[in-house]
């Protein structure tokens, strides 16, 4: 018999009585024959279930989810109290062209003159922005198709690497350049559609791309589902003349955090190839971080757009869940997914995420979204940043695996109160390992409706060994569990509403660690190391059980070499503002950028 536990109603949680409690994952790391016979094991009757039940109870979710009474009701999907227009903002027409929207997005950033970067060689190193890319189609010095046959050059060189380590896993030569071609003549006869006409994106391969099919880079998706137009965010870019590339690596439908794929090849990190690149969004942000695109697009249910931008060393957006439309991807259906772009700076991410946007007519409904905005950013906003009340955790903050993590963070952020005089206020964000346990439960859940059809019907022995340890832990979970996560979500978003009563933002590093080196013995079967995922995941979940907006910005390297990033977590439909301190982070840290191992300057290769 188990003791009943009973949960006081958050609203009568002491809050000074909350301790900090470091997580500890006890479940084994395993690569390998090990790793292969462990999920056979686990996948047997009787047995398999049982050696799960004894993980959760290691784990405490047992005891969490079938133990405790939870006072709250459910909530199935995020819900949020009406709140007020940001300062110093302009208003997207969420009904209006994307290309319009992209327009009014370019108005909100700061001066910049593209020609004095192009004309001195003798800067340091910096990624070429969007604006780079439309002075030299506009001033004649390249043109879309020049640049495509060096990305086409770059991407076929990237096939031949053995093993292999692919950035993309559906790409067409032909395809690519007759996106190029088209845009070149938009260029020729004084017609771009927009500031992202001629600009190469890549997009993950769980969201439509025609003609791609959408694998989620497993080896079967294609065979049961076929691509017949694009996801609507997709379209939308389209209609703004960007050129896509193709459709980039991913760990198998998203579920894991470090991007290791044996089906096509694991994706290096170009700051280290010997380390992974996070995920799953591993394609994306790795075709970003070594130049080959300006901006991809990525899916973010558990940190999958943040988590490898901060190792990658460039921004992941994370918007509020129901900003985008989620149509014509593989997650369509979920409560805490979202897609976001993935991009070098700050103002391509603003560019970029002006065209997708748009809620679905269902989230309009049930989120009441509202309207979109982007900080102005070429006004003077000082005041605006100086009046900021940044929320930090700091026993959370300081939870790293290596202190050069919260240290170079920290550092960031006293730049930003030096430089603009915001204030820090501590803050205490109760029951932690609930909400990761309610996360789990719920992605989980909602991975296994979207999967399980498939997998009953013979495909799921095609996919990863990985893949097939998650779907066994979400086969564990009943109706009742889920429930109770829902309830646990309530609780969760009770105590983050009564925070941002107090501060506008929440802070903490992106992960817990820079880059984990890739096992060899992982290369072939994949690996299970939830130590790891646990880093990596320390700090992302409130972004998608809540669904609040986050941004990821880089704040500098550890002592090897490998990328940090700072996290920036807004109120509940606030991305202007948290791209507004991203800017800001940037403009004060993005001076030391380091030049990737494997870079490739496709815009000026000379």
């Amino acid at each position: 018999m188990v003791k009943k536990l009973e949960m006081l109603p958050a609203k009568d949680v002491d809050l000074s009585s909350v301790k900090y409690e470091h997580e500890v994952v006890k479940a084994p790391h395993l690569t390998g024959f090990v790793f292969r016979f462990f999920v056979r094991i686990l996948e047997l009757p009787l047995i398999g279930p049982a050696i799960m039940t004894h993980l959760k109870k290691d784990n405490k979710i047992d005891q969490l989810l079938r133990h405790t009474v939870i006072p709250e009701g459910p909530m199935f999907k995020p819900e949020y109290p009406p709140r007020e227009t940001e300062p110093g903002v302009v208003v997207l027409d969420e009904d209006g062209s994307p290309a319009s929207r992209v327009e009014s997005a370019l108005k909100c950033l700061p001066q910049y003159d593209p020609s004095k970067s192009w004309e001195d060689s003798s800067l340091p190193f910096r990624y070429w922005k969007i604006r780079d890319y439309a002075h030299a189609y506009r001033s004649g010095k390249v043109t879309p198709s020049m640049v495509a046959e060096r990305i086409i050059s770059v991407i076929e060189e990237n096939c031949r690497i053995k093993p292999p380590a692919p950035l993309l896993i559906s790409f067409a030569a032909a395809e690519v350049r007759k996106q190029a071609a088209a845009s070149t003549q938009r260029f020729e006869a004084g017609n771009p559609l927009s500031i992202l006409d001629g600009i190469f994106i890549a997009i993950k391969d769980d969201i439509d791309l025609y003609p791609h099919p959408s694998k989620g880079a497993s080896t079967w998706m294609h065979e049961v589902r076929t691509v017949k137009e694009d996801a609507i965010c997709v379209s939308r870019l389209r209609s703004c003349g960007v050129i896509f590339v193709g459709k980039a690596n991913m760990h198998e439908f998203g579920m894991g955090t470090t991007g290791n794929n044996p089906n096509y090849g694991t994706t290096r990190n170009p700051h280290a190839p010997d380390r992974y690149t996070g995920g799953s969004s591993s394609g994306p942000a790795a075709i970003v971080a070594s130049g080959i695109c300006s901006a991809a697009l990525g899916t973010d249910g558990g940190g999958s757009v943040r988590i490898p931008s901060s190792l990658c060393g460039v921004v992941g957006l994370k918007s509020n869940y129901g900003r985008t439309s989620m149509q014509g991807s593989l997650c369509d259906s979920g409560t805490v997914e979202i897609i976001g772009p993935i991009a070098s700076s700050v103002e391509d991410i603003m560019l970029v995420y002006a065209a997708i946007l748009g809620a679905s007519p269902e989230n309009r409904i049930s989120l009441r979204p509202s309207p979109p905005c982007l900080p102005a950013l070429s006004l003077d906003d000082s005041d605006i940043l100086g009046s900021l009340r940044i929320g930090k955790y700091t026993a959370w903050f300081n939870d790293v695996h290596s202190t050069e993590v919260s240290d170079k963070c920290e550092d960031a952020l006293n730049l930003l109160t030096k430089a603009h005089g915001c204030e820090i206020i501590e803050i205490v964000i109760p029951e932690l390992h609930e909400m990761r346990t309610a996360h789990v439960v719920s992605i989980g859940s909602e991975c296994l409706s979207s999967l399980n059809a498939d997998c009953e019907d013979g495909k799921g022995v095609k996919s990863t060994y990985d893949t097939r340890t998650s779907m066994v832990l979400f086969r564990s979970f009943t109706a009742a569990d889920y429930i109770a996560a829902q309830r646990i979500r309530r609780r969760i978003m009770h105590y983050h509403m009564e925070i941002f009563k107090k501060v506008d933002i929440i802070v903490t590093p992106t992960t817990g660690m820079t880059a984990p080196k890739i096992p060899p013995s992982a290369l072939q079967s994949g690996e299970t190391d939830m130590q790891t995922t646990a880093y990596l995941m320390r700090f992302i979940i409130a972004g998608n059980l809540l669904g609040l907006p986050a941004i990821s910005v880089p704040v500098g390297y550890d002592k090897s070499g490998l990328p940090i990033g700072l996290q920036v977590i807004g109120r509940p439909w606030a991305e202007a503002t948290i791209l507004r301190i991203a800017s800001a982070v940037e403009r004060l840290c993005g001076e030391s950028k380091k030049r990737p191992l494997q870079y490739h300057d496709v815009l000026r290769s000379n």
